[in-house]
């Protein structure tokens, strides 16, 4: 790229350096504090349901409203978090209205109690605010296309406050098999300012710090490594029914007004079925529960329907929380029978499972520290690293490009 030529001249270097530096501090205060307003306004609507459980019953109009929103802001054919990749791949402006539209959708899903959660919204809430900050700046599509990845990243890091992941998550989630480096500076610098401005606002991390350390054994590792190919088919299984859902859902009910109050009245008959509200929601709750010691055995089960039903409707939010859910439950399920302390196998399934719904493994193990602590990094590296072999190609978000799966096509082209 042209822009890249300009760090070979020291004074093009510093001026590349500081416009960065002043781009990715801006960023990171937008992305700060619309991260924060998310956090808040989600928190809110969560506790209004979990006090009103009855609101469920209203998740079919709340349903019709979301899909009349994206109408009135012109998005019917919005991708969610796919369109901001492409966006990252191609250099392409992003609709300004994709802001207030997944924000207020996301807020509805949540309040009325649909399985989804919020790192979906967060990515394009902080792509969108970027491109139009590009725009107002008159950046070329190279500039727009790093701000965009530092936008993500601050509106990730100013929601769940974990910098280094958010920073690191950006640059590697759209192209699997390389990392964008020269966003590095802006990413990293945009989620440290977002997360540190949410912090003061009030914004607590996620996670917990694991009390326990696992040294490096035969027995040990043998069982995380079960434990790990046994996420990575628990990955490749729900990331199908995920996307087989949708597809159902789409062609079986073609009318979006229809399909989103069909599956809204599926969710609540669900709830009332299941005789428990645990599983509307993002179920970040339920995680740090399992890490706890806490959890059913068939918990990861429900939640994974919760959600494909959630998703194949259309309700607005994201995947990745309800994902750490099902990592967690059923880590400490299978894991405590592989012999593992209970609140290691939950956070080892948590992770695990977001390394193969994302194929991040990188941006996973540290996760794994700035959720859990240091202490056992090895053994979540092994699982990260098996998981991300074993799952495959298979993920949440259809528009990733693999570049392993890319060198193996041209590599077999040229052999024939």
């Amino acid at each position: 790229m042209a822009w890249l030529n300009k760090i070979h001249n020291p004074e093009k270097y510093f001026f590349w350096f500081c416009k960065w530096v002043l781009l990715s501090v801006l960023m990171g205060t937008i992305g700060g504090l619309l991260g924060t307003a998310f956090h808040y306004a989600l928190h809110f609507v969560t506790h209004l349901r979990l006090e009103h459980n009855w609101l469920v019953l209203l998740l079919p109009a709340a349903g019709l409203l979301s899909v009349a929103w994206y109408h009135l802001l012109k998005l019917r054919k919005n991708r969610g978090t796919n369109e901001i990749i492409d966006a990252v791949l191609h250099g392409e402006e992003l609709k300004p209205q994709i802001a207030p539209g997944i924000f207020g959708a996301a807020v509805l899903t949540h309040l009325f109690g649909g399985s989804a959660g919020r790192e979906g919204a967060a990515l394009q809430l902080g792509g969108s605010a970027a491109s139009m900050l590009s725009k107002l700046l008159k950046l070329d599509s190279d500039d727009r296309r790093v701000l965009v990845m530092a936008g993500m990243s601050s509106v990730f890091a100013g929601l769940f406050r974990t910098p280094l992941t958010a920073a690191l998550f950006c640059m590697e989630f759209e192209n699997v098999g390389l990392i964008f480096t020269p966003a590095l500076l802006p990413s990293y610098l945009a989620a440290y300012t977002a997360s540190t401005v949410a912090g003061r606002l009030g914004v607590h991390a996620e996670g917990v710090l694991l009390t326990s350390y696992v040294g490096i054994s035969p027995a040990q590792t043998a069982a995380c490594g079960v434990l790990a190919a046994l996420v990575a088919v628990l990955g490749i299984v729900m990331c199908k029914l995920f996307h087989e859902a949708e597809h159902l859902a789409a062609h079986h009910v073609r009318n979006p007004w229809l399909r989103i109050a069909l599956g809204g009245a599926l969710i609540a008959a669900m709830t009332y079925a299941v005789g428990d509200h645990r599983f509307n929601g993002a179920g970040m709750d339920m995680a740090l529960g399992a890490i706890e010691g806490t959890g059913e055995w068939y918990y990861f089960l429900l939640k994974m329907l919760f959600t494909a039903v959630t998703l194949a409707a259309g309700f607005k939010g994201g995947e990745i929380v309800p994902t750490f859910c099902i990592g967690a439950t059923f880590g400490l399920t299978v894991g405590t029978m592989l012999g593992l302390d209970a609140e290691l196998a939950a956070a080892l399934g948590l992770i695990g499972l977001f390394c193969c719904a994302t194929n991040s493994p990188l941006a996973s193990i540290v996760m794994s520290v700035e959720m859990f602590g240091g202490a056992n990094i090895h053994l979540f590296a092994l699982v990260c690293v098996v998981c991300f072999v074993l799952s495959g190609h298979s993920g949440l978000y259809s528009s990733q490009i693999h570049q392993f799966h890319k060198a193996s096509t041209n590599q077999s082209a040229r052999e024939s």
